[in-house]
């Protein structure tokens, strides 16, 4: 009692009882008494009960720490009680990091329900979920709710409980005695989740192996290999000219100037490409004509060397001239087996270097089956013998010519024009060689062979100078009401020596005669394709 009235003590502060079990804590130190009380702020959303964290000291042993809880905005936390005046500060004991332990149930009160439990019930919450907590609908267990598409009774990809597939709640794909589930019923099939759904279209009407879709059965690599692909990713340089005196500005200036091909060269690229058109299987080209004198063995020389040089199949021409053809001079010779041979061995050939021992072979690939010299061996070669030699080449040659005799009576002429898929009537820019060629498609149009006169095409060779009052254009009008094609060939001193043909050794517009004579017989490859 000072001055008359009762000194009340200081509050004292604010400690939770310790749980049971655990050490009581000491009282705080006594501080000087002249120092008055700190103010405290009031605390903010302080829980009714401080929970006091154990920790573990430096032997092991579990504690509590010591002194009062200091109350913040965010809640209680220890703090060390403070250190009397004179004394050297203790520095606190290093800690550990601990996970939060659950706090013990106290004696007579229930242990606390886990949060976030899943319910017992259909539509049922936990006690203690957040706002937001997902509600299942009321319903029986085992009986699918709307799904995340909004179809009632169509469970959604990947949800737990499909068969052959394992969710939190169904380990090994087996669902746990007691709790709900979301798949089909038992014994009911699993719905298809890929099947399209009412008002929209299905995800691949072509299949799953359609161009540019990628599905279960797809290939791996298939859409790189669609997409992916050089005519797409890599910019094409721009043709320059390599012949003419375009090529001569572009030599001359090191390559700075670079002019385009010019017409006549532009026009020689294009059936270049034509002229490689891909090829299944074996081709067969017959050439025929009625009149002797006209060009055949030329003819057949010349284009199958154009076709084997700037293709790179296998050609072969064979000799089928019954009265000692000349087809086997147009190449070096390198044996001097015939047909006849051939025939004799073909039930020990066996591949192509078998056959090989029999051809001769030009610089621009093309290989050449040759005939007998003799007329009287010759004649022997028939109708059966011809059909048993193409069905041997044609397994291991892809484009076969066949230099036909003259006339078209002789034996071996029906399985010529039966076996062949293309046919080369040869003309020469006169008089009686045009009214011949005209009387070879009329023999054929009555024999039957309708369709390959209207695919056949007609050369004009020129095998001598025409004269200038010979009109060629009338020529060429009438063939080509009556044919496929017609290609006017020049007249060539090399082919003129009917010597070895070489290609390098043709005028550039006999060259390009031929070429065009190829790309015409090659836009047929493509017919053979489909």
């Amino acid at each position: 009692m000072v001055n008359g009235s009762a000194t009340s003590a200081p509050p004292a502060p604010l400690v939770p009882p310790p749980p049971s079990g655990a050490p009581a804590l000491p009282p705080p130190a006594a501080g000087p008494a002249n120092l008055p009380e700190p103010v405290r702020p009031a605390p903010i959303n302080v829980p009714p009960t401080t929970q006091l964290i154990p920790r573990v000291s430096d032997n092991g042993a579990t504690g509590t720490q010591s002194g009062p809880p200091t109350l913040s905005a965010s809640g209680a936390h220890w703090a060390p009680p403070p250190t009397p005046q004179g004394s050297a500060p203790v520095p606190p004991a290093p800690q550990q990091f601990q996970p939060p332990q659950p706090r013990a149930p106290q004696p007579g009160q229930p242990a606390p329900a886990p949060q976030y439990a899943r319910p017992s019930q259909p539509g049922a919450v936990p006690p203690n979920a957040p706002q937001g907590y997902p509600q299942r609908p009321p319903g029986q267990l085992g009986q699918p709710g709307p799904n995340q598409f909004g179809q009632p009774g169509q469970p959604g990809p990947n949800q737990p409980g499909q068969p052959g597939q394992h969710g939190p709640h169904s380990p090994h794909g087996q669902t746990q005695p007691g709790a709900p589930q979301y798949g089909p019923p038992s014994g009911a099939p699993a719905p298809n989740q890929y099947a399209p759904r009412p008002g929209y279209p299905a995800a691949n009407p072509y299949g799953a192996n359609a161009p540019g879709m990628a599905g279960p059965a797809t290939p791996l690599g298939f859409q790189a290999a669609q997409d992916l692909t050089s005519d797409r990713l890599v910019r094409k340089a721009e043709p320059i000219a390599r012949t003419g005196w375009r090529k001569t500005v572009r030599t001359a200036s090191g390559g700075l100037l670079k002019p385009a091909p010019g017409k006549t060269e532009q026009r020689r690229l294009e059936l270049l490409e034509r002229v490689r058109t891909p090829l299944r299987g074996c081709y067969r080209i017959a050439v025929i004509s009625l009149k002797g004198g006209v060009g055949k063995t030329t003819t057949t020389t010349a284009l199958g060397a154009t076709l084997s040089w700037n293709r790179g199949d296998r050609v072969i021409a064979v000799d089928a001239n019954p009265d000692a053809g000349t087809l086997g001079r147009r190449v070096p010779r390198e044996t001097g087996a015939t047909i006849r041979d051939m025939l004799q061995a073909l039930p020990a050939i066996q591949s192509y270097v078998d056959m090989r021992r029999f051809t001769s072979q030009a610089r621009s690939r093309l290989e050449i089956l040759a005939n007998d010299v003799d007329p009287a061996v010759s004649t022997t070669f028939n109708d059966e013998d011809y059909r048993r030699i193409i069905e041997a080449l044609q397994r291991q040659y892809s484009i076969i010519l066949t230099d036909s005799g003259t006339g078209l009576l002789y034996s071996a002429m029906r399985g010529v024009l039966q076996m062949a898929d293309q046919l080369i009537v040869v003309s020469t820019p006169s008089v009686d060689g045009g009214n011949s060629a005209s009387t070879t498609l009329d023999w054929l149009t009555a024999q039957g062979y309708q369709d390959l006169v209207a695919r056949s095409i007609t050369v004009i060779s020129g095998v001598r100078p025409s004269a200038k009052e010979f009109d060629l254009n009338q020529l060429i009008t009438h063939f080509a009401a009556r044919c496929r094609a017609v290609v006017p060939v020049p007249f060539d001193p090399h082919l003129g020596t009917g010597a070895e043909i070489e290609l390098d050794m043709l005028r550039p517009a006999t060259a390009d005669a031929y070429l065009e004579l190829a790309a015409h017989v090659a836009d047929a490859f493509a017919d053979r394709a489909h």
